[in-house]
């Protein structure tokens, strides 16, 4: 490291080698275009696999983004370049594709690879920056990576090189799970642990259900209610109408309110807020937990068509650990 650079101040290395890969990433953003197209339709239309390879850094991206593929809709694994010419190749089948990655494109591991996709007509993705290398006249799919300075000090080290490659395959999962209508239903299947999959979570997952369920009908006599209250633990009892339909909710703050000497002779419908809340069984449990404490409830009524299917309370999702 030159004089000059021992004296300049770190964060001015680390701000330049950022806006090395920023103009990378610009110039990556402006090649895409029908070659980019025609790859994503590809693979739209294959009934297989993507198996994604590459070696060193480049084989560092390509797991990150055979992952990102894989949790997006798009099946997909990594293949060690190595592996595959030692038996691996044997996991490649008709229906198939490959996409390889080489920022060179002259990568010797990938050549056993890239003969066999030759040879039994696998679809080949070339991720590359030189468009006459052996990986892009090998691939089906070229995509060409624009040639951009590394960012780091000596430019040899693979920093804006395999930021454009990683950001290419985010751009392919990004592209292609919006061509499959990916929604976050989904991705909640393909995440059910750790904080994103709790993130996910829908009510109809958390919601209590069936005999859980605390209702009276709005003809009930306000005994028969308070025995429902009481029986269900939860402070509360939806009410319905002939029909089944939810029309009204009794709650603690209900009771309070019409406390009297005649209480327990009057119906529930005399006693009832006439417009409960309620959510439905598709809503984030995070919506359901933020509209409790914008509106100062403890309980929301989860309904379908009308009808009362589960309710959700606060404390269920607090031990869920939302908050």
């Amino acid at each position: 490291m030159t004089g000059q650079g021992m004296q300049e101040p770190a964060h001015r290395i680390g701000q330049e080698a950022i806006a090395a890969e920023i103009e990378g990433l610009r110039l990556l953003q402006e090649s895409l275009g029908d070659r980019f197209d025609q790859a994503v339709e590809m693979i739209l239309a294959r009934r297989g696999r993507s198996f994604v390879a590459g070696i060193g850094k480049s084989g560092h991206v390509a797991r990150k983004i055979a992952a990102t593929l894989a949790s997006t809709g798009t099946p997909a694994y990594f293949i060690h370049p190595a592996e595959a010419s030692h038996g691996d190749l044997g996991m490649i089948g008709p229906d198939d594709l490959v996409i390889a990655l080489s920022n060179s494109g002259e990568t010797q591991e990938l050549s056993d690879l890239l003969h066999y996709c030759g040879r039994w007509n696998i679809p080949l993705v070339g991720m590359t920056s030189r468009g006459d290398s052996a990986l892009a006249k090998a691939s089906t799919h070229p995509l060409i990576v624009p040639r951009a300075p590394e960012a780091c000090a000596v430019g040899m080290a693979p920093t804006t090189s395999t930021t454009m490659m990683m950001a290419l395959g985010d751009a392919l999962a990004v592209a292609l799970m919006t061509r499959r209508g990916f929604t976050a239903d989904n991705f909640r299947n393909f995440h059910p642990g750790g904080r994103l999959g709790q993130t996910l979570m829908r009510v109809d997952n958390l919601m209590r259900s069936g005999e859980a369920l605390p209702l009276s009908s709005r003809d009930a006599s306000m005994s028969d209610v308070l025995l429902e209250i009481t029986s269900k633990s939860l402070g509360c009892a939806g009410i319905l109408d002939e029909g089944g339909n939810l029309v009204g909710v009794i709650t603690d703050g209900d009771l309070r309110r019409h406390m009297r000497p005649d209480l327990l002779s009057l119906k529930a419908s005399d006693v009832m807020s006439n417009r409960p809340r309620t959510t439905s069984p598709e809503a984030l449990v995070g919506e359901a937990l933020a509209r409790m404490n914008r509106e100062g409830i403890t309980n929301l009524f989860v309904a379908a068509e009308g009808k009362p299917i589960g309710i959700i309370t606060m404390h269920d999702c607090l031990r869920a650990g939302f908050s």
